[in-house]
């Protein structure tokens, strides 16, 4: 295997999704490098549809308070619908990784207030120095999300690149209105989802958790 393809293999291998960060600050340089990365993502005739926000420091700390006090208020607004509907194989899958997290943490299925304690982390950002919220502007739909995605796969890429973790977190977009208010961002600009980012903290039990992937041949087929 040449080293560009050993490379980008071990960088694809080693991103998955980090629960327990350092609270050592990223240098804002870094910071910079991973996204400016990112924009050699692919999109729609180059319509490179996403706006980011990233938060750190005295705000980080303030919408962790705010996430947590809404969602404990039960305020609850999204700007796009949740309501996919898992079955069959992908419904094992989504059980099989929340049970493997729990078990990392040694966390019972019956234990509910731990598991609710564990959810709520998504809300301090899984103690991350750094949290980024994707933006899609209107009037973007389903194929301009599709490229989002694309764009936050290069950042999440870019982050291991330069020694970092992450956390994709749907979480993070169910106070849209709060969110985009405490960042200054315009109506139009719905969010997606966050990403918590920064050092890994390697003893977090979070972090022991390791979930499989489906065998190629189960997901990919080649006609000829």
């Amino acid at each position: 295997m040449s080293d560009k393809r050993q490379i980008f293999s071990d960088i694809v291998k080693q991103r998955r999704s980090v629960r327990g960060f350092k609270k050592e600050v990223v240098d804002r340089s870094i910071i910079e490098s991973v996204f400016q990365n990112a924009q050699h993502a692919p999109s729609n005739c180059n319509t490179q549809p996403w706006q980011v926000v990233i938060a750190s420091g005295a705000k980080c700390d303030e919408l962790r308070e705010k996430f947590t006090t809404g969602f404990l208020e039960g305020q609850f607004n999204l700007d796009f619908p949740y309501d996919g509907q898992y079955a069959g194989v992908y419904k094992d899958r989504q059980y099989d990784a929340a049970n493997q997290l729990y078990s990392a943490q040694g966390i019972a299925r019956e234990d509910k207030q731990r598991r609710n304690e564990v959810f709520m982390r998504n809300f301090v950002f899984f103690d991350a120095p750094h949290v980024a919220f994707f933006f899609l502007p209107e009037p973007f739909g389903l194929r301009e999300a599709a490229d989002l995605g694309m764009y936050a796969q290069s950042v999440m890429l870019s982050l291991v690149a330069h020694g970092l973790a992450s956390c994709p977190q749907t979480a993070l977009s169910m106070n849209a209105d709060m969110l985009r208010d405490a960042l200054g961002v315009p109506e139009t600009d719905k969010v997606l989802f966050g990403l918590s980012f920064g050092y890994e903290d390697e003893d977090h039990p979070a972090n022991k958790c390791r979930v499989g992937r489906a065998e190629l041949k189960d997901v990919v087929r080649i006609v000829e």
